[in-house]
């Protein structure tokens, strides 16, 4: 494992592939807006569950078309985290959470040859507003958990769902050369 890579047990310690996760807890829990100096691409990933299924989107144009996935996307300038993850979630599945979303993890995305690394806040809820609507960039569709595309989505996914899908929290780093071949991983329970 390269030596930016670095283990930990919590969001309020060490560093996460030169991430300083303090700082980012801080972020998250305080309701901090995103500086535009990150050097990291910070996205959001969110999950609407119900008993035993899970909503997942159909990718329909852009990065990782043909794929299901979660809902989510960039962070706009002047927005937490979580702000940005309702925004993406209701633009992209015509759902809408007033509440607090459970934050379960943080996942970090190296690609060989691209110095950018995608920082991804992976989100949970089961409280929502709303009916799944088709959108431009996204086709919604329940899935009971055994019935999970997983051949038709990122590699890393079938690694850390399970621990999403059973409550848990945690965190990863993923390197991949192109978009389908992941070269290293390193996934971590951690407690909130």
């Amino acid at each position: 494992m390269p030596s930016r890579w670095m283990a930990h047990s919590s969001f309020s310690s060490d560093h996460f592939i030169g991430v300083d996760l303090l700082g980012v807890a801080r972020a998250i829990l305080g309701g901090a807006k995103i500086m535009s100096t990150c050097k990291n691409k910070v996205l959001t990933l969110v999950f609407v569950l119900r008993p035993g299924e899970v909503l997942l989107g159909y990718k329909k144009r852009g990065f990782a078309q043909g794929w299901w996935n979660g809902f989510g996307g960039k962070v706009e300038a002047g927005e937490t985290i979580e702000e940005g993850a309702k925004r993406e979630l209701h633009e992209e599945s015509g759902l809408s959470v007033s509440n607090e979303l459970d934050h379960v993890g943080v996942l970090m995305f190296e690609f060989v040859n691209d110095p950018v690394l995608l920082e991804v806040h992976v989100y949970r809820t089961y409280s929502y507003t709303g009916t799944p609507i088709e959108t431009e960039e996204m086709k919604p569709q329940w899935f009971k958990h055994q019935d999970i595309p997983y051949k038709d989505m990122w590699p890393d996914d079938k690694l850390w769902y399970s621990l999403m899908l059973n409550g848990k929290y945690f965190n990863g780093n993923f390197k991949f050369e192109g978009l389908t071949n992941l070269l290293e991983y390193e996934i971590n329970e951690i407690t909130k």
